[in-house]
């Protein structure tokens, strides 16, 4: 599996529920772990959905 950085990507977003901070609006679902690694549990494939944050300038 190849490691995707969720946190650059632009359908990353934290959660203010401390049982699941970490959240995939592309995905639409919150949970306890990175969403990359619930995908590639739940799907056996990794994340299609990346798409990296522009450079903030």
């Amino acid at each position: 599996m190849k490691r995707i950085n969720c946190r650059r990507c632009e359908y990353y977003f934290v959660t203010w529920k401390p049982k699941q901070p970490h959240g995939c609006k592309a995905y639409g679902f919150k949970s306890a772990q990175i969403p990359s690694l619930v995908v590639f549990q739940s799907s056996g494939t990794e994340c299609t959905m990346f798409k990296e944050k522009p450079l903030a300038k």
